[in-house]
């Protein structure tokens, strides 16, 4: 008996003394080059689930990309940096303000990316004709297609697409494809796409695998989240849609009823050198393939237009989140009026008080976001901050369901907006590699106030009164969600 309860006493202050030094090689481990409440909801998660805790934060607690992709990032952002050091990009139009010159000095410090002038830029808001535009701009291939899509599935709503890869595949035009791994895999055609991408001669990669009986593997969460095509140089496109049905393909948004709804914008000009550079940098990363000796990545044209756009690449492979800080920079910047449209808003400390303040301003700000969500615990997160942001003064418009808002931009004022693949959430900020566009020109912002008035027109307004008639268990849901979404 007494035997018993020494075993049992020595048991428990083993337990003990594990669980104290958990706490504190916590305390000392987590906050470091973390951002206060990601360290506290890593804390926190420690300290009420130690096992779990240690475990997803050993699993994904890293926020950056192995050191050997990142050494890559850096020498491919050097040579791009030294090499258009002294190179003309088109002629760029007069009187920037100033605060514009400064933003695109800080991202050219950040990305590598020069401003770039001559540029001509069209949205296309209907999501089977940016399909059917893509397949039509492939087609027109002489030397190289680069297709890179965080989604890339061959369907029906696809078909055009996959064949226009197919017919110029088949008369000696060189089809390089990425499509990211963990999107990809499990989903409905993964196989048979790339049966068909094999059977057409596309060389194909998957972008950051996890694979780690091949040697490949980093965080799990980490999405290459980029949707970008380039047509020999001359021609590209960007945005938000993947190259799949707007269902996804999945039953459940089937089930539902959801449908995407996406922006993507087709480029001609000197900053189609710019995509093709994150292409080219991808590539590099997952193949150690330097493609700029093949290809003159610099040999530009000038665009049927006058607009003034940087490329902005923006991830894990970066030192600091480039994103985050060109859309900060704007909402500081603006004068008049902001317009936000994210699917997945869930913001940072600075991204948050930007917004406020720009209320506070007197600017005229809206969110759109969509009534319904297709991830619960973004969705809820997201949900989070409707009270303060209305509080603020923002206008939440909510784009009706069944529908899901999948659109990602940014306009301030008459003159300046952004497209891209980013959410204004902390996944894009922090977990995602993302491509943005940023745009300088009255006629690109005017095409976009008519996206947004056509959104405008298929959403309904979410007013303070009918917000704070929410359930008790809907905040509670929010605010949970919300402390999860800080685990990075």
């Amino acid at each position: 008996m007494i035997t018993v309860t020494i075993d049992s006493t020595w048991w428990v202050l083993t337990i003990l003394v594990i669980d104290i030094i958990i706490r504190v090689t916590a305390v000392i481990v987590v906050p470091r080059n973390r951002r206060p409440t990601a360290a506290m909801a890593w804390l926190l998660a420690i300290y009420f689930i130690p096992i779990i805790g240690v475990f997803l934060f050993l699993l994904i607690g890293n926020p950056r990309l192995p050191r050997k992709r990142r050494r890559k990032q850096e020498r491919i952002n050097d040579y791009i940096h030294d090499t258009s050091a002294s190179l003309d990009f088109g002629t760029l139009r007069p009187h920037a303000p100033a605060w514009f010159t400064s933003l695109v000095t800080l991202n050219r410090n950040l990305g590598a990316m020069p401003l770039a002038g001559d540029n001509a830029a069209h949205l296309i808001p209907d999501y089977q004709e940016s399909l059917d535009v893509m397949a039509d701009a492939i087609r027109k291939a002489r030397r190289f297609v680069h297709v890179e899509f965080y989604i890339l599935q061959s369907d029906a709503s696809t078909d055009n697409f996959f064949r226009a890869l197919e017919e110029v595949a088949a008369r000696g035009v060189t089809v390089r494809v990425l499509l990211d791994h963990w999107a990809n895999r499990g989903k409905p055609f993964y196989r048979k796409t790339l049966r068909r991408l094999t059977a057409m001669g596309a060389q194909w990669h998957l972008m950051l695998p996890v694979q780690p009986f091949k040697g490949k593997y980093q965080r799990p969460d980490l999405r290459n989240h980029r949707k970008l095509l380039v047509v020999d140089g001359l021609v590209g496109f960007t945005g938000s849609q993947n190259v799949t049905a707007p269902t996804y393909n999945l039953k459940k948004n089937i089930k539902r009823g959801l449908n995407w709804v996406d922006l993507m914008a087709r480029i001609e000009g000197p900053v189609v050198a710019s995509i093709n550079a994150v292409f080219l940098s991808d590539w590099y990363s997952e193949t150690d393939e330097v493609l700029t000796e093949q290809i003159d990545l610099f040999d530009v044209t000038a665009g049927p237009g006058d607009l003034d756009c940087q490329i902005v690449p923006s991830g894990p492979g970066f030192e600091f989140q480039n994103n985050l800080k060109l859309f900060a920079g704007l909402l500081y910047a603006a004068q008049r009026q902001i317009i936000v449209v994210s699917p997945y808003f869930v913001p940072d400390e600075a991204m948050l008080l930007a917004i406020t303040t720009a209320c506070q301003r007197g600017i005229h700000v809206e969110l759109f976001v969509s009534e319904e969500g297709d991830q619960a615990i973004v969705y809820h997160a997201q949900r989070s901050y409707y009270e303060a942001l209305l509080r603020a003064g923002v206008k939440i418009w909510m784009y009706k369901k069944p529908y899901i808002l999948h659109t990602k931009s940014l306009t301030i004022d008459d003159e300046v907006a952004i497209i891209g693949s980013s959410n204004m959430d902390m996944r894009s900020f922090g977990l995602n590699m993302e491509i943005s566009m940023l745009v300088r020109g009255e006629e690109f912002v005017q095409e976009m106030r008519g996206v947004e008035d056509m959104y405008r027109s298929l959403s309904r307004e979410l007013t303070l009164d009918e917000w704070e008639k929410q359930p008790l268990r809907s905040t509670v849901l929010d605010n949970l969600a919300r402390l999860t979404s800080a685990l990075q």
